[in-house]
């Protein structure tokens, strides 16, 4: 499901911070490769315990994701780019530089970059309700849009007050629903309908809905089919040729794609969904072309080029757009830092594919992780605080943890079920353990893998893992009614 991972994605950004990074190593060839190849690490360092590392063979093993394309960036350039594993699980099919993933929510800034463009040009304007340009179907009015309007700029930042999270996509073979379909709930759609249900501009919700009105909004007004605009604005002139947006995926593209895979490491039906919500998820890519891109907006941000976007127009993008907003939703990007270590980014989830950037707007560096299997999400972690260690990066290095002793009874009464909002039509089930005196955490069929839940004060935990912080709910009498998982709220199961 697209976007399931947004809402803690900004956390990450923000734990992940060190304001001294280690020094550069001086030699740039495969040394430094095999280095961040070896040297996987968490999140976190634990005060009083060893000093962990992995290899990315290790960690793939132990997510069950059988393959990872990574493209490193730096002194703007691409120094490497590599693909690790296969194809899909039970294949010998490698994973090569110009393996095709599913993108998932990386669509959306790509996809933000085409309607600046429009933007620039005067055929679209960010603050206009979206209903004046609009024909193909509109916004419904209600007691919410009577004053404040649903515009560009709210909707590309996510602050528009509209609903539907992210989208599951469609198994091969079922039937796909048109756009207004999508946008109406109407079937065959498998989600809900797009709607303003609360004052637009008043609060910050990531909305793959509202991205899915914004491309109907772009196809009415050009009257092309959307992954041709997509080529024409963004993809052509950045170099991505690797890259489409055209769902289904064409058949003459599929040889050289790689399947999704759940996170037990078992093929998704039919390989992977079809997704009709192209400008929220239909992204279909490599990491060599979002660095590709990556790199032209690091020359734009300069004033060395505008292909894609003029300087103004990119420093708007990378401006957070809601002065309430502590997520960080500048135009399209998630943003962190500031200065010359101004960071742009975004995660993607599709099903059985997760994929993760990050960018800075003036170092020439970032990092750039694809893979094919619905437990990447923290690999993709490990394998950036990696490359983050050996660039010299100013963030994304391992934070230190302190951690404080629970009693018995304190570490039982947070047990049992729970069911996480993340975005689909029912919540998803997650559990609390106890396992010989250790706590631990799980949603088995979410970005959550199973993970040791400590405490590092009276009121939060994190996981050990991936560092995500954890927080319990209370009710008035003290009892333990709710959890948060780095933002991902869910009640207790009864």
């Amino acid at each position: 499901m697209t976007g399931r991972l947004s809402a803690l994605y900004l956390l990450l950004l923000a734990a992940c911070a060190s304001p001294k990074a280690p020094p550069q190593s001086a030699d740039n060839g495969t040394a430094r490769i095999d280095r961040v190849l070896a040297g996987l690490r968490p999140g976190l360092a634990i005060t009083g315990e060893p000093v962990v590392r992995w290899t990315l063979a290790e960690r793939m093993k132990h997510y069950n994701v059988p393959g990872v394309s990574i493209a490193v960036i730096d002194s703007g350039r691409i120094v490497w780019a590599k693909g690790f594993g296969v194809k899909e699980a039970g294949s010998t099919d490698s994973v090569n530089t110009e393996t095709r993933f599913q993108a998932g929510s990386i669509s959306k800034p790509t996809f933000a970059l085409g309607v600046m463009r429009l933007v620039q040009e005067g055929k679209l304007n960010l603050d206009e309700d979206v209903n004046a340009k609009l024909t193909s179907w509109k916004v419904p009015d209600n007691k919410f849009t009577a004053k404040e309007k649903v515009t560009l700029r709210r909707i590309l930042s996510h602050n528009a007050g509209l609903t539907v999270h992210g989208f599951p996509g469609y198994e091969a073979g079922t039937p796909v629903p048109t756009v207004p379909q999508v946008l109406n709930g109407e079937k065959p759609a498998n989600t809900a309908p797009v709607r303003a249900d609360t004052f637009p501009g008043a609060i910050t919700r990531y909305s793959g809905g509202g991205t899915t009105i914004a491309m109907l909004l772009v196809t009415d007004v050009t009257k092309k089919p959307f992954p041709d605009f997509m080529k024409e604005t963004v993809l052509g002139p950045a170099g991505m040729t690797h890259s489409t947006y055209e769902q289904p995926l064409p058949a003459a593209m599929a040889p050289n794609t790689a399947s999704g895979h759940s996170n037990k490491g078992e093929v998704v039906k039919g390989k992977y969904h079809t997704y009709p919500e192209m400008s929220a998820a239909g992204l279909w890519t490599t990491p060599s072309d979002l660095a590709t891109l990556a790199i032209e907006l690091q020359h734009t941000y300069a004033g060395q080029s505008d292909k894609v976007v003029n300087q103004a127009t990119l420093k708007q993008m990378f401006t957070v757009q809601a002065s309430k907003d502590s997520s960080g939703f500048g135009i399209g990007y998630f943003i962190n830092g500031s200065g010359p270590n101004l960071e742009f980014a975004h995660n993607g989830a599709d099903e059985g594919f997760l994929a993760d950037f990050v960018g800075f707007a003036e170092r020439g560096q970032g990092a750039f992780v694809m893979t094919n299997g619905d437990n990447g999400g923290q690999l993709m972690g490990e394998i950036v605080a990696a490359v983050a260690a050996e660039y010299g990066w100013p963030s994304h290095l391992p934070q230190q943890k302190t951690l404080i002793a629970k009693d018995a009874k304190a570490l039982a009464d947070l047990t049992g079920g729970y069911g996480l909002q993340l975005g689909g039509p029912k919540p998803v089930p997650a559990s609390v353990a106890l396992e010989n005196g250790k706590l631990f955490f799980e949603a088995k069929d979410g970005p959550f893998s199973k993970d040791e839940l400590l405490a590092d004060s009276d009121t939060t935990f994190f996981l050990r893992e991936s560092g995500y912080p954890v927080t319990f709910g209370r009710d008035k009498n003290g009892k333990v009614i709710g959890i948060n998982v780095a933002g991902v709220a869910g009640k207790r199961m009864k």
